[in-house]
Formats: C-alpha cells, sequence, structure tokens
C-alpha cells in the first residue's frame, strides 16, 4: 500500500503542499482526477502533524459534495492506513454522511458531505477543535460548498489557527484564490493513461446503428408529448448543430465515411441522449473478450431508471448471468451505492449506469471502456419568472436554482441580512432570486416579518429538504397522516413512477386513473399505487404489479428509501412518528396537509360551458400537463388546485396537482385576514378574495386562529398531543372540511359591492 501512495503524483508535491500550508492560512490545490489530491493531501497533513507532535491536537475535517465520495474515500484512506473496517472506520479515520457514520468517538480525520458540517455550523459557528478544513470539489461550485466559502471567509478573520485547504480541477483556480487575497495556489499534474477516443461518428461506424427522427426519441415511459416538447425545445440549437455538421461532412475527414453514417450525423439529434444507440454500443461492447467495468454517464435519476428499464429486457444485456447493471444516483441509500466498487464475478460484465458524480468524485478501479452521453443535467430557475429555464452556459448553483433552502439555513445561523451574507459570495445571486426566497419563507411561515426564523422556520432548518415538503411532513406528523405524506413527499422528491409507454398510453393512462378514483389529485393516486406496491411486495408479487400498472419499480424502491430518511428527520426533530396512521384514511385532511405544504402553489379552476380554466397569482392563465389526473377531466369538482411544480415550455404547465374545498384553503392555505367589507376575507396578499355572510366569516376566522395558535403549540413543544389539548377544536375542523366542498360555488371576476374582484368565492354557511 505505501508502494502504491508513494507511485502517485501527489507524493512528489507532498513537501511543497506542506511547506505552503505551514505559511498559509489558506491554499488552493488543483490537479487532475486520479492525482491523489482526495486521499492523500489529508493523510500527509495528519503525518506531518503527528511527526511534530501535535497528533493528539489534530482534527482535519474533509468535506465532499456527494455521500457515495465521503463514503468511498474515508473507506479508501482507512484501508491505506491499515485500520479495519467493521463497527467504526478506525480509530484516526471516520466518515458521517446523511443517516449513515463510521467513526470512532474522536477522529483525527474525518470525511463529511458539505450539509453535515453546515448542520455543525449551526451548533458551532467557531469550528471548535478543527485545526484543519479541506473543501474538495470546489470546482463545482455547489450552493453548500459557495455557501460555505463565505462562511468560511468570515471565520478565518477569528480563528487564525485554522488551516483551509481549496481542492478541484483545474477550472476557475484564479477565482477561489482571488477570493481569498490571492492564495497561493498548486497544481498536481495527473496520471497518464493509454486512452482511446471514439467519437459518435466511431461508434455508429462500428456499431451498424442508423440515426433516425423516429429512434432519437428517449422513452422515458411518460407521456410522449412531453419527451417531444422537452427533447425538441431548443430548435435553434438543433439548427445550428445542423449547420456545423453538413459543413463539416464536407471535409476531407468525414468525405471516406459510409453514406449511412453521414445520413445518420446529418440526422443527429443534440438533444436525445439516444438510449437505443447506447444499447447497441453496450450490446456491441459486451461481445468484446477484454473484462471489466462500463460507466455510463447519464443526465440524471430519470435517464437512469429509465435506460435501466430498457436495457434489463434485452436478451443480453438484461441476462443477469451475464451482465451486472448498477445505478448510481445521488438519491440512492448509501449500501446500494457502494455495490458499484465491488467486483464483478468472472465471466460477468459490470455496467454501471451513473451520473457524472462518477467522473470525478470517485474512482472505479476495474473499468475499462466509458460510455459518455455528452450531457448533464442542472436545476436552473428564472427569478423574473419564478420558474425553471435553460442556460446556455454553466452556472454555479448559487446563480441557478431556488434560494428557499440556503436563505433558512442562513438566518438559523444568526448570520447578517440575507441580501448581505449572500451578496458576499463569490458570484452572488440575483436580487430578485433572493427576494423571491425570502418572500416564500415568509408566505409559508419559515420567517417573521424581521426575517428572523420562526419555530416553524428552525424546525425546517432541521430538516435537509426543501423547506415546502418539510412543512407538510411536520404538518402530516402534527395531524396524525404521516403515512402518506411521507410518500407524498417522497414521490415529489423522485421522478414520476407512472410509465406510460408510447405504445400503450391508453391502458397507462387508464391505470393511474384507477388508482386517482374520482378524487381528483395527482398525490392521492400516487400513495394508492405506493400502498398497493407494497402490499404485493409482501407478498413476492411487486414486480408483477409494477408490469401491470405501468410503474416503475427502481423509483417506487427509492421512493421507500426516502420515506425512511424523512421519518428519521422528523423523529430527530423530535417529532413523534409513532402515530403518523391516525388519520391517514383522511381524504379531507390530508388534502388539507398538502395544501399546507404546497401553498402557494395554488391555481383556481372555472368551469366554462365547453373548459376549465386554471389561473395562478404569478401566471395568469395556466394549462394542465396530459400527465395529470386532473388534466384529462372534462370537470373538476373542486374550485382549486394545488400544484408541486409548474414547467414553462411555450406555456406555463401545472405538472401535478390535488383539488381542494374552500373549506380546506381557508384553514390550511396563507395567512387569513379581514377585508374591507363584512364577509370579505383576503389571502395572498388580497389576491385570492372569499365572500360569504359576515357571521360565517367571523366563525372561519375565529377557527383559523385557534388552529394556527394550536399548531404553534405543537411546533413549541413536539411532544404535545393536539388531540388532548384541543379535542374540540379538532373535532369543528374535521367537520367543516368533511361537510363542505362548495362544489360549483366558486365564481371568477364576481361583483361585490359595486366593485370587479379579481377572484371571488360565494361560499354557502
Amino acid at each position: 500500500m505505501l508502494i502504491f501512495r508513494e507511485s502517485l503524483p501527489a507524493y512528489k508535491e507532498r513537501g511543497t503542499l506542506l511547506e505552503a500550508l505551514s505559511k498559509h492560512q489558506v491554499i488552493v490545490v488543483s490537479g487532475e482526477t486520479g492525482c491523489g489530491k482526495t486521499t492523500q493531501l489529508p493523510q500527509y497533513i495528519l503525518e506531518s502533524e503527528i511527526a511534530a507532535g501535535r497528533g493528539a491536537d489534530c482534527r482535519i475535517v474533509c468535506t465532499q459534495p456527494r455521500r457515495i465520495s465521503a463514503v468511498s474515500v474515508a473507506k479508501r484512506v482507512a484501508a491505506e492506513r491499515g485500520e479495519e473496517i467493521g463497527d467504526t472506520v478506525g480509530y484516526q479515520v471516520g466518515y458521517q454522511v446523511r443517516m449513515d457514520g463510521q467513526r470512532s468517538r474522536d477522529p483525527r480525520l474525518l470525511f463529511c458531505t458539505s450539509g453535515i458540517l453546515l448542520r455543525r455550523l449551526m451548533n458551532d459557528s467557531e469550528l471548535k477543535n478543527i485545526t484543519h478544513l479541506l473543501v474538495d470539489e470546489i470546482h463545482e461550485r455547489g450552493m453548500n460548498e459557495d455557501f460555505l466559502l463565505i462562511v468560511l471567509k468570515n471565520l478565518l478573520s477569528r480563528r487564525s489557527d485554522l488551516k483551509l485547504v481549496l481542492m478541484g480541477a483545474t477550472l476557475n483556480a484564479e477565482l477561489f484564490s482571488a477570493y481569498f487575497d490571492r492564495a497561493p495556489m498548486l497544481h498536481i499534474p495527473g496520471f497518464t493513461y493509454p486512452v482511446r477516443s471514439y467519437f459518435l461518428e466511431d461508434v455508429l461506424q462500428e456499431t451498424g446503428h442508423n440515426l433516425t427522427a423516429i429512434n432519437q426519441i428517449d422513452d422515458y415511459g411518460h407521456d410522449k408529448q412531453w419527451r417531444t416538447q422537452k427533447q425538441m425545445r431548443a430548435r435553434s440549437r438543433k439548427n445550428q448543430v445542423s449547420a456545423i455538421v453538413d459543413a463539416a461532412l464536407t471535409l476531407q475527414d468525414y468525405s471516406e465515411l459510409a453514406y449511412r453514417v453521414r445520413d445518420s450525423l446529418k440526422a443527429w439529434n443534440p438533444e436525445s441522449s439516444n438510449f437505443n444507440l447506447i444499447q447497441k454500443l453496450l450490446a456491441h461492447i459486451c461481445k468484446q473478450d477484454k473484462e471489466g467495468a462500463v460507466p455510463v454517464f447519464m443526465t440524471g435519476m430519470e435517464d437512469i431508471s429509465a435506460l435501466l428499464d430498457q436495457l434489463k429486457e434485452h436478451p443480453v444485456l438484461g441476462d443477469t448471468e451475464k451482465v451486472m447493471l448498477l445505478p448510481c444516483h445521488g438519491s440512492m441509500a448509501t449500501s446500494e451505492q457502494k455495490l458499484i466498487f465491488n467486483p464483478a464475478p468472472a465471466g460477468v460484465r459490470k455496467i454501471v449506469l451513473a451520473t457524472n458524480i462518477a467522473e470525478t468524485s470517485f474512482t472505479i478501479n476495474d473499468v475499462v471502456f466509458v460510455v459518455d452521453c455528452g450531457k448533464a443535467k442542472e436545476s436552473s430557475y428564472d427569478a423574473l419568472n419564478n420558474t425553471p429555464s435553460l442556460d446556455q452556459y454553466r452556472q454555479p448553483e448559487l446563480q441557478r436554482t431556488p434560494l428557499h433552502a440556503i436563505c433558512l439555513t442562513i438566518k438559523s445561523l444568526g448570520l447578517d441580512s440575507i441580501e448581505e451574507f449572500l451578496g458576499k459570495a463569490l458570484q452572488p445571486p440575483e436580487e430578485r432570486a433572493v427576494h423571491n426566497a425570502v418572500e416564500l419563507l415568509k408566505t409559508i411561515g419559515a420567517l417573521n416579518d424581521r426575517e428572523a426564523p420562526t419555530d416553524l422556520g428552525r424546525h425546517l432548518s432541521k430538516l435537509p429538504v426543501e423547506p415546502k415538503l418539510g412543512k407538510m411532513l411536520i404538518m402530516g406528523s402534527i395531524f396524525g397522516c404521516l403515512e402518506p405524506v411521507l410518500t407524498i413527499a417522497a414521490g415529489l422528491s423522485v421522478r414520476d413512477p407512472f410509465l406510460v409507454p408510447a405504445e400503450k398510453k391508453e391502458m397507462a393512462d387508464e391505470a393511474k386513473l384507477k388508482f386517482a378514483g374520482d378524487d381528483g389529485s395527482d398525490h392521492l393516486a400516487l400513495v394508492r399505487a405506493f400502498d398497493g406496491w407494497m402490499k404485493a411486495q409482501k407478498q413476492g408479487k411487486g414486480s408483477e404489479f409494477c408490469r401491470q400498472n405501468f410503474l416503475s419499480s427502481q423509483t417506487l424502491q427509492s421512493m421507500l428509501q426516502m420515506r425512511r430518511q424523512f421519518c428519521s428527520n422528523l423523529t430527530e426533530a423530535g417529532f413523534d412518528t409513532s402515530r403518523n396512521g391516525e388519520y391517514s384514511k383522511d381524504l379531507d385532511l390530508i388534502r388539507g396537509v398538502i395544501c399546507s405544504g404546497l401553498f402557494p402553489g395554488v391555481a383556481s379552476a372555472v368551469q366554462r360551458s365547453r373548459s376549465i380554466t386554471f389561473k395562478t397569482k404569478d401566471d395568469g392563465q395556466v394549462n394542465l400537463h396530459q400527465g395529470s389526473v386532473n388534466g384529462r377531466e372534462q370537470r373538476i369538482r373542486y374550485p382549486w388546485l394545488v400544484f408541486s411544480e409548474k414547467v414553462k415550455t411555450n406555456h406555463v404547465n401545472i405538472r401535478d396537482s390535488t383539488g381542494i374545498s374552500d373549506s380546506i384553503l381557508l384553514l390550511f392555505g396563507g395567512e387569513l385576514t379581514r377585508g374591507c367589507e363584512p364577509g370579505h376575507l383576503l389571502m395572498l396578499d388580497g389576491y385570492l378574495e372569499f365572500f360569504t355572510q359576515p357571521e360565517v366569516a367571523t366563525t372561519i376566522m375565529l377557527l383559523r386562529e385557534e388552529l394556527d395558535e394550536l399548531i404553534q403549540k405543537k411546533l413549541e413543544d413536539p411532544n404535545l398531543n393536539i388531540l388532548e389539548e384541543g379535542p374540540y377544536l379538532i373535532e369543528a375542523v374535521l367537520a367543516l372540511l368533511h361537510g363542505h366542498h362548495c362544489e360549483g360555488h366558486f365564481v371568477f371576476g364576481r361583483k361585490a359591492g359595486g366593485r370587479q374582484r379579481s377572484a371571488a368565492v360565494a361560499c354557502s354557511a
């Protein structure tokens, strides 16, 4: 092992690295993949401190952006140091990731995710006892990493004894150096291996595959129209690429290609991941005599799951005696991720379907072929329109994703104003994005008007989930209907488990409608599908259930793991999850909890003579996606829909939705205030208006105030039993939810008191 360590490029730079760190508080280290910077530099520091007689006081923390990286690196370092892998990684080396950790009581070298270090900062803002902090993969510009840099830059002036090492690829080392007052930069070269690159034209020539307009539409198992919109969205880019390809084909380098290959290149769609081509290529590789693993780099869990399902049906690639198919994604359980490091049995080809985390975050030792689809997925957010968007160039995550969670973390750490703090970032986000995030946190009750965390906000900051989903989980726990809410929150955290094969679309649609019944809810359909699968699993018929009902087994497995994580998170936050099924069959109460979590994502549903019009505050008129059970209905019996996501293509489309009554919105929606006239109630800054009899409005206001007070008591004391604290109040709330649906009573543009209203509801007593 020592011989191997000394063979790494990092070993030649050992003295230079340690000397620079002894003279400077911050250094920036860049290096090629495989050079040894991640595994060796922490060890060099530890060994140097031990040699100097400071080993007993040395505490080194190395952050990784992903769980699988932290775990695999820790175990590799422990093995190099001769420590046993068992209940603990060892006395010196340990790791800590969400819901998993192996460490001694006081490890000298701890590998953890950036999120774990942020949690520690909430309780230890000075990072006491840590002597050296290494932040790895900074070039990826993840939100947690950029957030850490702001905190650490402020901390270094107070902790002059703290050493900081920033590590990453060669990209933008100067940017990080300048941010930390021209910190010295060091570079570690990488190994050079004999690598032969095959490009698209080579693959087409080698496999005999032909590209057409039809066989490049990747089958995600979802609605074909949505798939086509997703893949054909950037038509201008397609035209630009086609022009470049046409020009290139006239060059001498391409003139010798077969006409079939040249025609395929002209038909190539750059927006497609080309599942069919990847399948053909993998089958071709499996015919080769050379043994070894094949990582396939995909864009995300959706691509991985869809391609995995397709490969399992292939006569060669789906043969488990010849091929081992392994998915690898950040949302998977750590135990499942570890499987990719295990060698395949003799005569079996290991194929790993992974995102780009496998390119730089860890090393699979037995790789002999690499298939790269050439694309990577990243979330993008348009602050002006409050919708996802597509950017031409890669941006830091802090500039391209919603900031709700990070803003809540800032206030939970007791830091500056949110705007001032994020203004200190390496590349600050847009002011409008920050404003939108703060306003949403106020709307859901996580921050008060002074931007201080409320009791709800403090609980949400402890849950490693998006704040709105966190609120839904907490409300599900409070009202004793956590069981279905866990499923809904898990389903909204992964891809849609409902598959819609193009050739069986009607059958798949009917299967989902069967789960939905007449309840007008994609979320309740999800709950019933998951419950049915769980029952079938216990009978050993889970796969058959999925085939019959057009469900993705892989996605349902991910949901099961996510449910367990959420339940554990709530328990750690102090909420009792043992009575999570008390009201799990009360559909109206479940709708209320869904509403509390998804608000302000609410759309009005106005029934016209031949159509339904849906409108939201931010977007005006919107459409329902055809994959939604509500998108197939001619009439919707609820006046409102709450939704989890909206996506803007040519129009704003609402994906999953649940119908709710007026009473549900009044009791579980946003802050409710009185209007200027008797019987006039307002919500969402006055955009939503309700008109009823004055005495009914007064009763609703009093009921809402008492309900909010009871919820507040529960947030202050998670051990409180609301059924014992307010039995008559809960009884009254349930009576209103069960008996008052206001079917057909919604009127858009109602005139009240001689003035035109933007939205109004006439509620019967």
